[in-house]
């Protein structure tokens, strides 16, 4: 009878060597719970079409809500968690609201992951 494929070992055999560099090369605990901290955020389609767009220009808060077709108190709401986990920024002029994209890694992060799924077709 053939045997299914489980994605698991066979048989239990640690490699120490492997296993201490891997250690080594391990992200902190409060790193791994920023980046999880991060990729949260990232978790809803309203904030990841507000990070794309401004990942072309910067906008107003008023730009931001027609091209998401959303009104201005979610869109709001949204900017302000974006603030909050510093992945984007404003300046005032005026009366009005200007967003940019914190830096540019933010941009590159979702490019990249823009380029992934497109990369699964």
């Amino acid at each position: 009878m053939k045997r299914l494929d489980c994605g698991i070992c066979e048989e239990l055999c640690e490699h120490p060597q492997t296993i201490c560099l891997a250690r080594n090369e391990l992200i902190s605990e409060d790193k791994a719970q920023r980046v999880a901290d991060l990729f949260k955020i990232l978790g809803d389609t309203t904030r990841v079409k507000i990070i794309q767009a401004l990942s072309k220009r910067e906008l107003c808060v008023c730009d931001i809500a027609a091209v998401i077709g959303m009104g201005q108190s979610a869109i709001s709401h949204q900017l302000r968690m974006l603030r909050n986990t510093r992945l984007v920024q404003y300046r005032k002029d005026g009366t009005m609201a200007w967003y940019s994209l914190n830096d540019e890694h933010i941009a590159s992060l979702l490019l990249q992951g823009i380029e992934h799924v497109e990369h699964e077709k």
